[in-house]
């Protein structure tokens, strides 16, 4: 882990999605942060001590979700499955598939391994997982203004967290989409889908991953007020369709972007960026780091 101090910084961006403005001062107290997301080896070691099931492995109760389609009450998570044509970008079911079997052992399902993965970042995990584990650790998730304080790694108002370009000198400072998403991608990343932690350059303060390769759980709830537009990156809820204000369905805010963010597809790889999950629904992009209070 590593000791923040902590401080007063510019949260925010007004250059790129509309929920991510206005800029404003925000303050947060010391801490320390998971120099990287928690790998499958951490996740395994915690699931091998304690017996934990995550969601994903649970065969969801009718009863919580008495509109959805009976065959999808099973246990099982989300894969990106990239379309063989071009889909138009506003249907993300074009490219998320309710896959049974698939959890944080099997990415992509009945078949798939982890067993060459041990240092990639762990997925399929939902918000109570998450937080089960940094619990076992005796640790928590981050609030939003924790994680982006950490993301930008002492650089006031860049847009990545390294700086304001992209790709500096054509070099791949973090894992994402290059090409048309969802169908064509370059890989000049090296990867496909989720990557080593600590492959790609450290921010300013020494941490890994904050930006792409997966999304990150934050504390913070989703408030209905905070409207979010533009590309819908993540995977929809594959049980039922729901409207995100419907009373009782929670959402917290995730940050970082993942490895299928790309320029012309949800350009939230940047530490601004901010995006409402369903606490219940797990997915083959999203991960997390913990901290822990000083």
């Amino acid at each position: 882990m590593r000791r923040l101090e902590g401080g007063r910084f510019l949260m925010g961006s007004d250059r790129f999605y509309p929920e991510e403005a206005p800029v404003r001062e925000v303050e947060v107290g010391p801490f320390t942060v998971d120099m990287a997301p928690v790998t499958n080896d951490r996740f395994a070691r915690f699931v091998w001590e304690t017996d934990y099931v995550t969601l994903a492995e649970k065969a969801p109760d009718l009863a919580h979700y008495p509109d959805a389609d009976p065959s999808l009450l099973v246990a099982g998570s989300s894969v990106f499955t990239p379309p063989a044509v071009q889909p138009p970008l506003n249907d993300s079911f074009e490219w998320w598939s309710w896959t049974p079997g698939a959890c944080w052992r099997h990415p992509e399902g009945p078949g798939s391994s982890i067993a060459d993965r041990s240092d990639h970042p762990v997925v399929h995990v939902a918000l109570e997982d998450a937080q089960a584990f940094a619990a076992w650790e005796g640790k928590r998730l981050p609030t939003e203004a924790e994680w982006e304080f950490a993301a930008r790694g002492g650089l006031e108002g860049a847009d990545y967290a390294w700086g304001d370009e992209l790709a500096p000198d054509g070099r791949m400072m973090a894992n994402y989409w290059q090409g048309r998403f969802p169908t064509e991608n370059s890989l000049e990343d090296g990867f496909a889908r989720t990557s080593p932690v600590g492959h790609f350059p450290a921010n300013g303060y020494g941490l890994s991953d904050m930006i792409g390769n997966v999304w990150e759980w934050t504390t913070t709830p989703y408030a209905p007020a905070q409207k979010e537009e533009g590309a819908s990156c993540c995977a929809p809820d594959a049980r039922m369709e729901v409207d995100r204000e419907r009373e009782g369905y929670a959402f917290h805010l995730i940050k970082g972007g993942s490895h299928l963010c790309a320029e012309n597809y949800c350009r939230r790889y940047r530490p601004a960026a901010r995006y409402p999950q369903s606490v219940d629904t797990s997915t083959s992009h999203i991960g997390f780091r913990c901290v822990v209070d000083v």
